[in-house]
């Protein structure tokens, strides 16, 4: 009996998800830094190929629902930059160990965790759930980048 394992590149396609290009850094950084087995990736925002996406505050400008698609965008940039990391395939991920979410959130706005769900549903959807599920932080801030919804960081583990 031949068991049959899906890789990330496979559910990408399975799934008919299309990555954006790697945003390029706006300030004095790269995009990814491999250290060893960990790759850091650069904290991304919900741009798509070079355009922001959602600009404002998620509360005021834009609900929850949006601003979970805001925070899939940025997972999405940073699959993409995940990927050029590791030479062009993401079968290389061992495990997605830790996001960082930040949200550009109305004071008020007491969702600002569910917002970040939208990338975090995102890796296990794309790495399934031995590599995909990872600890996480989410913050609201008073301004991101570009004034983005959403800004998202990640860690990972890889071979």
């Amino acid at each position: 009996m031949t068991i049959v394992t899906e890789t990330p590149e496979d559910r990408l396609s399975q799934l008919l998800i299309e990555l954006p290009q790697v945003p390029q850094p706006t300030g004095s950084f790269q995009p990814f830094r491999r250290h060893g087995d960990m790759i850091y990736l650069a904290g991304q925002t919900c741009e798509w190929n070079g355009r922001m996406v959602y600009s404002g505050k998620i509360g005021r400008d834009f609900d929850l629902e949006t601003g979970q698609k805001a925070a899939r965008i940025c997972g999405l940039n940073l699959i993409a930059a995940l990927r050029l990391a590791l030479g062009g395939s993401l079968d290389g991920a061992v495990a997605c160990i830790r996001l960082g979410g930040f949200v550009n959130a109305d004071p008020e706005f007491p969702f600002v965790p569910k917002v970040i769900n939208g990338a975090s549903e995102l890796m296990t959807e794309i790495f399934g759930p031995d590599i995909g599920p990872h600890a996480r932080t989410a913050v609201g801030v008073a301004t991101l980048p570009l004034n983005a919804a959403v800004e998202v960081d990640a860690i990972f583990a890889v071979r």
